[in-house]
């Protein structure tokens, strides 16, 4: 009888042991199925534009520094969450971006022009690129010195603001004179001279090389490219130490004053984004300087992974992520309206007139690039931007 009983016993915990491992497996394969539901919904959600939240996917990439602001907005991390996206960026400079960067580790890459952009293009037949907006260069500067400017022939007012003639302004840089001998309001040893960027790193000061190029051209149709250089290298050589991207000499002109930097190039949407500011630093006495002609900077999103071309599609067509832009003192390219954001700040509105020249090709002021960078006597600055 024990025999049997014991027996009975035996079975009894196989059959638990069994309808326990049972349990187990089926257990395990709703799991499996619950995680691939999610999975689909994750993807969904970053294909479709739909949700957030936990579903998003991060999307890795380099940007130039004067977006910085610009992904880092609140704002901007919610729409982009809501479509479907986490954005981890570093930051560097244009053209540090189009001639040395490990495309194969990036989903994107977004420089600061469309000659840039044109040439990271170039290195893989499978890239995109949209243009989600722009901004013309600029000049930031003080009231002083745009006075002192005006007497000159420089500066003009133009009812709405101020005008910088770029071949008035050469004439007076290459005449040699310095601060002081316009007069006493600013009575600096140094050289009337535009500070810029290192033109061997950074976009914008690519683009302050545009400008003078299209100058000199202008003035000697066929000049040589060893002339070209000639003319230009004083115009970078000549400022010493410059940084590595267009963040710095901004940042210096915000905190360091008129006698540290009476005249930087800009881009246009800097100095209007942080008008914009709650707690702006521009001042009453800061003064922005529309350049006759300027140079546009065309901000080119290159979408290398599926992510990343994903990126810069609703970068450049939804309505809530092209209004962030304006707020940031963008010209956005499908929607929304930088004079819109402006007035709501109580902020005149740029004229939607942009007198403007192209670049050269990438290709052809890449050669101006390296003749100019040839003349530097030291080595190109480092990137100090912050990897985050």
């Amino acid at each position: 009888m024990s025999d049997t009983n014991g027996g009975k016993r035996s079975f009894s915990a196989i059959a638990s042991i069994i309808i326990a491992v049972v349990l187990i497996v089926m257990i395990g394969l709703a799991l499996s199925d619950a995680r691939g539901e999610n999975n689909a919904i994750r993807w969904l959600n970053f294909g479709g534009g739909e949700g957030g939240g936990a579903g998003t996917t991060t999307v890795e990439g380099i940007i130039g520094s004067e977006k910085r602001d610009y992904f880092e907005d609140p704002e901007v991390k919610s729409r982009l969450a809501e479509l479907g996206y986490t954005v981890k960026f570093s930051t560097a400079g244009s053209r540090q971006i189009a001639t040395n960067t490990d495309l194969d580790k990036q989903d994107f890459v977004f420089p600061s022009s469309g000659p840039a952009a044109q040439k990271v293009k170039s290195q893989g037949g499978s890239y995109s690129v949209d243009y989600p907006f722009f901004t013309p260069m600029a000049i930031a500067s003080w009231q002083p010195i745009v006075d002192l400017l005006e007497q000159e022939g420089v500066v003009r007012n133009t009812g709405d603001g101020y005008a910088f003639d770029m071949g008035a302004y050469i004439k007076l840089a290459e005449s040699g004179k310095r601060w002081r001998d316009l007069g006493d309001t600013f009575p600096s040893p140094r050289q009337v001279q535009v500070s810029t960027t290192d033109i061997r790193t950074s976009n914008s000061a690519a683009m302050y090389l545009s400008l003078l190029t299209w100058q000199f051209e202008q003035e000697k149709p066929g000049m040589s490219t060893e002339e070209l250089v000639d003319k230009i290298s004083p115009f970078f050589v000549g400022q010493g130490y410059s940084e590595s991207s267009s963040s710095a000499p901004f940042r210096d002109y915000l905190s360091q004053g008129m006698g540290s930097t009476p005249l930087v190039l800009v881009y246009e949407a800097q100095f209007l984004g942080e008008q914009m500011k709650d707690n702006s630093r521009v001042r009453d006495d800061m003064v922005l300087l529309r350049l006759e002609p300027t140079v546009v900077a065309n901000h080119g999103i290159v979408g290398i992974s599926d992510k990343g071309k994903e990126l810069g599609r609703l970068l450049s067509t939804d309505p809530e992520l092209q209004r962030l832009a304006a707020k940031h003192g963008f010209r956005p390219a499908e929607s929304g309206s930088l004079a819109d954001e402006l007035q709501a700040h109580g902020l005149p509105a740029p004229s939607d007139y942009v007198n403007s020249v192209d670049p050269p090709t990438f290709d052809r002021l890449e050669q101006l690039l390296e003749a100019v960078g040839q003349r530097y006597s030291g080595q190109p600055p480092a990137n100090e931007e912050a990897t985050l």
